[in-house]
């Protein structure tokens, strides 16, 4: 079942036999995570957070930055292949989106469990509020390219809080 890539189509809900019918799928569905019936946006975020405590401790803040990057740019790919399988622009089974997006609230943040659970939750309240020009992105921008930018941009507004989070933590407890 086809829909324009405006409409959000929930009602199929994928499952195993989808998941690994396709790299893509397997990938932009978060390995498993966006087959969740509660909260599949969610659970792709608690599938970001062991991917940004490896790339924070083991990349330069350069390296972490590409990455996160190409992530993105990939992430473009992998979500239109499923949006179109599919039939439905930005699936809440897709939660490669959420990666991509809490890997850009995390960068140059310490690991630690404050700025981990601070970012989550300012991530997640970005993604879900979609706030202008969040919501522009959410609904204006097709395809693959649309899935995942709406949510790096709620991640590019969580890193902005987070960041005077961190600054304000510091310089209270100096």
């Amino acid at each position: 079942m086809k829909t324009s890539s405006n409409t959000r189509n929930n009602n199929i809900r994928p499952g195993s036999k989808f998941l690994f019918s396709h790299p893509a799928h397997f990938l932009s569905l978060g390995f498993g995570a966006g087959l969740s019936p509660k909260a599949p946006g969610t659970m792709g975020t608690l599938v970001a957070v062991p991917i940004y405590i490896v790339m924070a401790q083991f990349l330069d803040h350069l390296t972490y930055a590409i990455v996160t990057l190409a992530i993105v740019i990939f992430g473009f790919w992998i979500c239109g292949v499923t949006e179109r399988a599919l039939g439905s622009h930005d699936h809440g089974s897709i939660v490669w989106d959420e990666i991509a997006g809490f890997l850009v609230t995390m960068y140059l943040a310490p690991v630690t469990w404050w700025s981990v659970v601070a970012g989550f939750v300012l991530f997640r309240a970005f993604d879900i509020a979609k706030p202008f020009p969040i919501s522009w992105f959410d609904k204006e921008l097709k395809g693959g390219f649309g899935t995942v930018m709406d949510d790096v941009a709620a991640g590019a507004f969580a890193w902005l809080c987070l960041q005077g989070l961190l600054f304000a933590k510091a310089s209270y407890f100096v």
